[in-house]
């Protein structure tokens, strides 16, 4: 593989994924695992609380590519439809579907998708390249949202907006810089240590 060809996700395929299905299976799994965790780190607020999810979604759909962190971020929310209490305070099962985070949660797999395709295009390969596909990403996490809010919640679009989508603009800033910091920098450690 040639520097101009090095990508995370193919990295993280060759060096994992295609060795076994077992070993993309656990790929996926970790992945959803860590998003699980990014909720549980949160600031409660109403109707939405503040959370590190959008930070793991962003950093899995890069590593693992657009369509392994889609299924990741869509097991997920198979995790949570099941029961398991992998939403932010530990909430779990199909209520948190009918609820003020749904809209949210469906747009996961599109925004760890669209982190992954990015990526996988070579985008995560410096900063300037990789805020633009981040904030996108983080864009289509929230349009989820304040659509659902707006419609599903009878909140109407202004009022969705100033309380689901305008109380996380600073912290935003702050995950698409962790993400445009992180990935550049994870991919030219990986590219200087492969043989």
């Amino acid at each position: 593989m040639t520097t101009s060809s090095f990508t995370l996700p193919r990295f993280v395929s060759e060096r994992f994924a295609q060795k076994s299905a077992i070993r993309n299976i656990g790929l996926v799994v970790a992945a959803s695992l860590l998003i699980a965790i990014s909720a549980q780190i949160a600031i409660p607020l109403q109707p939405v609380p503040m959370t590190l999810q959008p930070v793991a979604i962003l950093l899995v759909g890069a590593a693992l590519g657009s369509s392994r962190g889609a299924a990741a971020a869509a097991l997920y929310l198979v995790e949570g439809l099941s029961g398991m209490p992998v939403f932010a305070g530990g909430a779990a099962g199909p209520a948190v579907f009918l609820g003020p985070t749904a809209g949210y949660l469906l747009a996961f797999p599109a925004a760890a998708w669209i982190a992954g395709l990015a990526s996988e295009r070579g985008w995560a390969r410096s900063m300037m390249t990789t805020i633009p596909p981040m904030i996108l990403a983080v864009a289509t996490i929230h349009l989820g949202g304040w659509a659902w809010l707006a419609t599903a919640m009878g909140l109407g679009a202004q009022k969705a907006f100033m309380l689901g989508v305008a109380p996380f603009w600073a912290s935003d800033i702050l995950k698409i810089a962790i993400a445009a910091t992180t990935l550049p920098a994870a991919h030219g450690l990986l590219s200087r240590s492969r043989p």
